[in-house]
């Protein structure tokens, strides 16, 4: 793989460290700010809509621009918005300053998918993707965990600072390392604006948006409140917050390593295979949650079967989205972030009912059921033409 794929990869770990480092913060936020706890989980989806919104938009918008100076400026308003994030007081500035950060992390993975796709042959995306994934995996391994313990020891605004600093390294590895491409003759040449949107209308393209979705909305249900399932279910300390979140992001890398290597010739078997046991994990976990050892190991398993699955699946949305050359990577990114937006407000939904801390984990396997429903008997129509099998 191209090395300025790694350093994209580098970006998108401290970009990806802030998504998920909530997680384990939500407490300390709610506590600091004088709101609930499902009131703080709004900043998830919140960083998740700007996310959705910003991806389309902010790649048009840099359609005519060079990539790496676009890239570097989207890296610079992130590190700017976590600044004013770690000094605010105030919950709706906090929040603000979320979809600031999550529209210029939008724009930024949408450039990279784009310029990762143009790195390797046609039908290597699979990998280039799995490469770009590593920093978001490497993220819930090492950023997220390292991440709510600073938040543990010295409070959430540590945690925020430091993910500001980490964007320092990021965006001299972009200015150093990224081809100072010129796109201009590249868009002339290619398709316009309006065509590439146009490939929105493609019920293959579509489909496949639909299912990612579905898959991601899974896992941040669940994800976003893992940290009261570990306290207060499992009645583990809050140190082993940590713990969790670094057993998930272990089996989230393994499952995208894993991907990777399957995602551009045996899609169907990673989502045939991988869809019925992620299923089947998320209830089991729902069930067992109040043992440590269960938890312990089934968090592993579904950090690897949901990202296996999800990055499976946006691979085949640059697939089928190959002809919106400098659209693809905002389609991927909207389609992520969708489900980002939606897992965590149907999860938190649930929070007061019977349920309590384990209706979150119910969700998401709901979720995973639905999206099998809706690829099963669309099957045929995704298995038209190469690029589109996705459940051959």
């Amino acid at each position: 793989m191209p090395f300025p794929l790694y350093l994209l990869a580098l970006a998108i770990f401290a970009m990806g460290t802030s998504e998920f480092m909530l997680a384990g913060l939500l407490p300390d936020i709610a506590s600091d700010l004088d709101v609930t706890v499902a009131t703080a989980a709004t900043l998830t989806p919140a960083f998740a809509v700007g996310m959705v919104v910003g991806a389309p938009l902010m790649a048009a918008l840099a359609r005519r621009r060079p990539g790496r100076s676009s890239l570097l400026g989207f890296v610079s308003v992130f590190l700017g918005a976590h600044a004013v994030g770690a000094a605010t007081s105030s919950f709706s500035v906090l929040c603000a300053t979320r979809v600031v950060a999550a529209l210029a992390n939008a724009g930024f993975l949408a450039v990279a998918l784009t310029t990762a796709a143009s790195l390797v042959p046609p039908d290597r995306k699979g990998r280039a993707l799995a490469v770009l994934l590593s920093g978001t995996t490497v993220a819930t391994i090492a950023g997220v965990p390292g991440g709510s313990l600073l938040g543990a020891l010295l409070g959430w605004r540590a945690t925020f600072w430091a993910v500001a600093a980490l964007c320092v390294p990021a965006a001299i590895g972009v200015l150093t390392a990224v081809p100072a491409r010129r796109v201009e003759q590249h868009v002339a040449d290619g398709p316009s604006l309006r065509a590439e949107l146009a490939q929105l209308a493609r019920p293959r393209l579509l489909l496949a948006m639909l299912l990612g979705a579905l898959v991601n909305a899974a896992t941040f249900a669940s994800f976003t409140f893992l940290a009261p399932v570990v306290t207060d279910t499992a009645g583990l300390g809050e140190l082993w917050i940590s713990v969790v979140l670094v057993l998930f992001g272990a089996g989230s890398f393994a499952g995208v390593t894993l991907a990777g290597r399957l995602s551009d010739r045996r899609p169907g078997r990673v989502i045939a295979v991988g869809g019925p046991l992620l299923l089947v994990g998320w209830a089991a976990l729902a069930v067992l949650a109040d043992r440590p050892v269960a938890l312990l190991a089934l968090v592993f398993v579904q950090g690897a079967l949901s990202f296996a699955l999800g990055s499976t699946l946006i691979t085949r949305v640059l697939y089928e989205a190959a002809g919106a050359p400098t659209m693809a990577g905002s389609y991927a990114t909207a389609a992520l972030n969708a489900g980002a937006a939606a897992g965590p407000l149907i999860g938190a939904a649930t929070l007061g009912t019977r349920a309590g801390n384990l209706g979150p984990l119910w969700v998401s396997g709901l979720l995973v059921a639905v999206a099998l429903l809706v690829a099963f008997p669309a099957r045929t129509v995704i298995a038209a033409g190469r690029s589109s099998e996705v459940l051959r």
